[in-house]
C-alpha cells in the first residue's frame, strides 16, 4: 500500500488524547495478533503524556497483553536519571508503572548520571537498536512511532535547520544545541523514524497551527522538520480544531471521529 497522509481533526485536547488512546487499543492488540508482539516508540510533551494517561485509564486497558509490547523513545532531556522532566520518567507516570510491562522490553535512553558521555550514551542507544534489531539490520521493525510537533515545526530532537534533521547514517545522536532546554538531548534521527511502519503524529494548540499547516503542504524538511515525516505505510497527523487552523481542507480526513473500521488496511 502507497504511504498516506493525512489529518484527522478532533475538537478539543481531551477529545484528542482520548480518540489516539482508543485507536492505540484497538491496533496494538491486532499487531500483537499477527505478529507476537508489538514494537512501540513513545514521545515527551504534553500531548504525549495526556494519550498514555488515556490509554491507562480506558476500560480497555487490560485487554492488551502488555508483556509483549516493546517500547523505545525517540528522544530524550539529557538529566539525571529520575528527574520529572525526563520522557521515561512521564510515561511511567503516565502509564508504564500501571500496566504489567516486561522490563525487558522497556529501552530508556542512559541518564546523565550515568557515568557516560552525551556521545557515549548516544552510541549505547544505537548498539541496543541493532542489538534488537531484525535480520542483523540497524534498529527493530517499528509498528508505531508517536510523535509531537513544536511550533518551529521540530520532531524529537530533531530542529530546524540544524545538522541533526539532514543526518541520514547515525541511528542516534547527540545534541547539544537545542534551541529549546535543555540544550543537550539525545535522539533517534529522520530515517529512524521514518522506518516505522505507523507515524503518528499527536498536535494540539494554536501555536502548532503555522507548523502542521507548511507540514502538509510540503514544506522543506530542514525548514520543518515534520514535513521529513514518511512511515512506510501511513503518517497521520492527530490533530485538535485550534492546530488544524490552517491545514487545507482537502487534507483533512473526511472521517473527522475515526472508527474501528478504519484499521482493516493497517496490518
Amino acid at each position: 500500500m502507497s504511504n498516506e497522509r493525512r489529518a484527522i481533526v478532533h475538537p478539543t485536547k481531551p477529545a484528542l488524547a482520548q480518540a489516539v488512546a482508543d485507536r492505540f487499543l484497538s491496533k496494538v492488540p491486532q499487531i500483537i495478533a499477527e505478529f507476537d508482539e508489538a514494537t512501540i516508540v513513545l514521545t515527551g510533551g504534553t500531548m504525549g503524556q495526556a494519550v498514555l494517561e488515556a490509554i491507562n485509564h480506558s476500560p480497555k486497558r487490560d485487554a492488551v497483553n502488555w508483556s509483549r509490547v516493546n517500547f523505545w523513545w525517540g528522544d530524550e532531556r539529557w538529566l539525571p536519571a529520575g528527574d520529572a522532566e525526563r520522557n521515561d520518567v512521564q510515561a511511567r507516570a503516565a502509564l508504564l508503572d500501571h500496566v504489567p510491562v516486561d522490563p525487558s522490553r522497556v529501552h530508556p535512553f542512559a541518564a546523565s548520571d550515568s557515568h557516560l558521555s552525551l556521545d557515549d550514551a548516544a552510541s549505547a542507544y544505537s548498539d541496543e537498536l541493532a542489538a534488537h534489531a531484525a535480520r542483523s539490520g540497524k534498529y527493530p521493525n517499528f509498528d508505531i512511532v508517536f510523535l509531537g510537533v513544536g511550533p518551529d515545526g521540530h520532531i524529537a530532537s530533531l530542529f530546524p535547520e540544524r545538522e541533526g534533521i539532514r543526518e541520514t547514517v547515525p541511528t542516534v545522536i547527540a545534541v547539544l544545541n537545542s534551541p529549546k532546554p535543555p540544550s543537550e538531548r539525545l535522539s533517534l534521527t529522520l530515517p529512524v523514524l521514518n522506518s516505522s511502519v505507523r507515524i503518528w503524529a499527536v498536535v494540539s494548540g494554536a501555536d502548532k497551527a503555522s507548523a502542521l499547516g507548511l507540514t502538509l503542504a510540503g514544506a522543506s524538511y530542514n525548514e520543518v522538520p515534520a514535513a521529513g515525516l514518511e512511515g512506510r505505510r501511513k503518517t497521520l497527523f492527530f490533530v485538535d480544531s485550534d492546530a488544524a487552523a490552517q491545514v487545507p481542507d482537502s487534507l483533512i480526513d473526511p472521517g473527522e471521529f475515526w472508527t474501528s473500521a478504519d484499521s482493516t488496511d493497517e496490518h
